[in-house]
């Protein structure tokens, strides 16, 4: 049985899916831009329901929306959302995230603010446990299919931000310029100050403006934290 993950102001239960709150998606939650203060928030694949609730625990955002494929993974955002203090501004959706772009689309809404903690893994390692493959694997989300979803619900003057391996990130900005998705931020992260750069957290928008670009190391030893991870996580992590 997987232990509730206690942070500051709300709690993650996580027994009903297969992918638990990881550093990933705390990276993303933490350092996605809700500076020019989005009004309406999409967090594609939900998993837990992580990403959403630090976003509503960082903004005024009235509308926060998740869509997650997962059964499993959909009821337990939904209870993760239900037991928070924000439970009036979430809302998940049990569907495709292909299925949902299309629908929205065609009522002509779009959103201020999309992140994505999407599926990295290619097909070759896949499981036998089909709700970590949908959680892990291309084969439920290509980049191409998030980015092209991403263009059609993105709004004007929007910001999408994803945090996927480094090695994918020069092929995920093509795609993305592809659907005139323009990169304007990038934090490029590394578990120790010798440890290759392992992970990108991006930020698109349909603008082109000079691109901001960060580094962030996350551990100076086993359990000792850089003073950059600190101030980024701090407002979540209990321990910080």
């Amino acid at each position: 049985m997987s232990k509730p993950f206690k942070f500051k102001e709300f709690t993650i239960h996580q027994d009903k899916t297969a992918m638990k709150v990881g550093t990933d998606a705390v990276l993303l939650g933490a350092w996605c831009s809700v500076g020019e203060y989005p009004d309406t928030i999409l967090d594609i694949g939900s998993g837990t329901g992580v990403i959403s609730l630090m976003i509503a625990q960082r903004s005024d955002a009235m509308t926060i929306d998740a869509v997650e494929v997962d059964e499993n993974a959909y009821e337990q955002t939904v209870a993760n959302f239900e037991n928070s203090d924000w439970g009036d501004r979430l809302y998940c959706y049990n569907a495709t995230f292909q299925e949902f772009a299309d629908e929205i689309s065609e009522e002509e809404e779009t959103y201020d603010l999309i992140v994505s903690n999407p599926p990295f893994y290619t097909d070759a390692f896949e499981s036998k446990d089909e709700s970590r493959n949908k959680a892990r694997f291309t084969s439920s989300l290509s980049f191409e299919e998030l980015i092209v979803g991403v263009s059609k619900i993105l709004s004007e003057n929007g910001k999408f931000a994803v945090v996927i391996p480094f090695k994918e990130e020069a092929g995920f900005i093509n795609l993305a310029n592809e659907k005139n998705l323009f990169l304007n931020g990038v934090c490029r992260v590394q578990g120790a100050e010798t440890s290759e750069i392992k992970r990108s957290l991006l930020e698109f928008s349909f603008n082109k403006f000079d691109i901001k670009e960060e580094s962030l190391v996350i551990e100076i030893a086993r359990h000792e934290y850089t003073l950059d991870y600190i101030n980024l996580t701090k407002d979540f992590y209990l321990k910080m």
